[in-house]
């Protein structure tokens, strides 16, 4: 086998191969093709525009190119970004995949190849390469550099990329040259990661923020853009913030990050947004009192302000329910547990992409965290928009329907807001006028329970029930058996003789250091017009000062 010098030394003329695609058998048309170059002493590896002309202009993209130093081994990416600056990496040949050589041999494009293998992240890749040429080169040096010039890559079995063509170079495109000035180098894992959140929009809407109870929170004047405001003692943050108008080809995630700053105990979290256009908005609840909210009466004449939507208000949209670990982070030197290596903090991450619509422009968001603890809690929030598309403009699609019909989280708790125990031989019902013309309708629905003792719905399974015009629509026993996974969030969890922790016991819908996935409850073929929305849950009676209550939160999307 003649190595990679052997072949620069020849001096065979320099080539360019261009690649085609095929998947499944099925050739991809219109590209994009690959092309390298290569002299035998470098090459060149570009990635040519489609050969049709873009619909829709795109949006602005990292300008890369990629390049093999076979006489230094070593595979080197750059890449112009967006802002001007570049970045590069330079990864050694030692460091790519070793290859397991054949005895199979085939001819593409008039050249005897042999097949090389690699297992690359549990991917087979069969790499055809010949020896013929005279010069080295491949299209995806990431799986390695073969001591030839590669025609054809095989992924799986099913993913070919295989040479068209091989040309031969002539006069000043004979010579490739290596870049100069390749910026700031970085190693192979920041430079994709850089990469790929070049086209991500990422907004931070609270940075490390104090959520705690002061007893009174004392504010700047109300209504700045990008100005912390804190309600009911401080456990409750709320900032206008200005979202990026993206189209609807986009997804968004909410990342939450959260650690005790002084709080041992597990406590309810919630990330809202408040929907606007409304006369009456939860943001009059927290600047006025929450008595300025509208008033919901049970059948035992006990009194609810703000939770469910009326024809002038519609309740805060949750985003994200979480739930704190015991003391992360604040308590981590407090107690030790053999085998156990407590986590610095607890991190949430989930797609609210349904949600889109109401988060672009100039938004109201907030987060609750229901604790008495002077050193509270901290918070972080990042919204993260991720094209579908690189269309700037893709094009029209359905407009969105939300509404929300309710939300029983005592987001004011610690400003008289009452807890949710209107499910005591009732129902929360609500009614709500569906447009016409409104399609996939369906309801985002979270819910869990409350009542932290033995006979406490917390650890009693119970079953909730939608039902629409008294018609039972769906139901089932929301129910967390999984939350023992989370003890190394839960520093300051108790543990009981039988070798069990607090935070290991199973909860109805949430676990200490977790987040509750919302349901999705398809309601399509509900006719436009006016209809009750209801929900019951059997709430567990109370003994002595104890009490069990529901955080129900639910919001109707649909398109039109």
């Amino acid at each position: 086998m003649l190595t990679l010098l052997t072949l620069a030394a020849q001096g065979q003329k320099p080539v360019r191969v261009t690649y085609k695609s095929i998947v499944n058998g099925r050739e991809i048309p219109g590209g994009p093709l690959t092309v390298i170059e290569s002299d035998g002493v470098a090459v060149r590896i570009t990635v040519p525009q489609q050969q049709q002309q873009q619909e829709r202009p795109q949006m602005p993209s990292p300008q890369q190119s990629s390049y093999i130093d076979i006489a230094g081994k070593n595979y080197i990416q750059v890449a112009d970004m967006s802002d001007g600056s570049r970045i590069s990496t330079s990864t050694p040949f030692s460091e790519l995949p070793a290859a397991e050589l054949s005895e199979d041999t085939e001819v593409i494009t008039g050249y005897r190849c042999v097949r090389s293998r690699v297992i690359y992240f549990s991917n087979t890749i069969d790499i055809w390469y010949t020896d013929q040429a005279g010069v080295a080169g491949t299209p995806v040096p990431a799986m390695g550099v073969p001591d030839g010039l590669v025609l054809r890559i095989v992924r799986n079995g099913n993913n070919i990329t295989e040479a068209e063509r091989v040309d031969i170079l002539k006069g000043k495109e004979s010579h490739i040259s290596l870049p100069e000035g390749t910026g700031r180098s970085v190693d192979r894992m920041t430079f994709e990661h850089l990469i790929r959140e070049a086209f991500v929009t990422t907004v931070t809407v609270f940075d490390d923020a104090v959520i705690n109870w002061e007893g009174e929170a004392v504010n700047p004047v109300f209504g700045m853009t990008d100005t912390l405001y804190r309600f009911a003692g401080g456990t409750v943050i709320l900032k206008k913030v200005a979202l990026p108008q993206v189209h609807d080809r986009y997804s968004l995630f909410a990342e939450v990050t959260e650690y005790s700053a002084g709080d041992a105990y597990d406590r309810t979290g919630t990330v809202f947004v408040i929907p606007q256009g409304d006369p009456l908005t939860f943001l009059d609840g927290l600047t006025k009192g929450h008595t300025a909210l509208p008033l919901h009466t049970d059948r035992h004449g006990k009194k609810y302000r703000g939770v469910a939507a009326t024809n002038e208000y519609g309740p805060p949209v949750e985003l994200v329910r979480f739930f704190t670990p015991f003391g992360v982070r604040n308590f981590n030197d407090r107690r030790t547990m053999p085998g156990l290596t407590w986590q610095d903090s607890a991190f949430y991450k989930q797609d609210i992409t349904h949600y889109l619509p109401l988060l672009r422009g100039e938004v109201w968001i907030g987060a609750f965290i229901g604790n008495y603890d002077r050193g509270g809690h901290r918070l972080s929030l990042r919204l993260k928009y991720y094209p579908e598309t690189r269309d700037m403009e893709p094009g029209e699609s359905g407009k969105q329907w939300i509404y929300s019909v309710f939300n029983t989280l005592p987001i004011m708790e610690m400003a008289g807001q009452q807890y949710g125990t209107m499910f005591d031989g009732d129902t929360l019902s609500v009614s709500v006028d569906i447009p016409e013309g409104v399609e996939s309708l369906k309801m985002i629905f979270i819910s869990t329970g409350h009542g932290g003792w033995s006979g406490g719905d917390e650890f009693n399974q119970k079953l909730n029930e939608l039902l629409v015009d008294g018609r039972r629509v769906w139901s089932y026993v929301p129910w967390r058996s999984d939350c023992g996974t989370y003890r190394n969030f839960n520093p300051a969890s108790g543990n009981f003789w039988n070798g069990l922790s607090s935070s290991d016991y199973s909860r109805s819908g949430w676990c200490p250091g977790s987040l509750s996935e919302p349901l999705i409850i398809p309601l399509e073929g509900l006719a436009p017009g006016r209809h009750t929305i209801s929900v019951t849950v059997p709430l567990g009676k109370p003994e002595g000062g104890s009490f069990s209550h529901w955080n129900i939160s639910g919001v109707l999307t649909g398109t039109y």
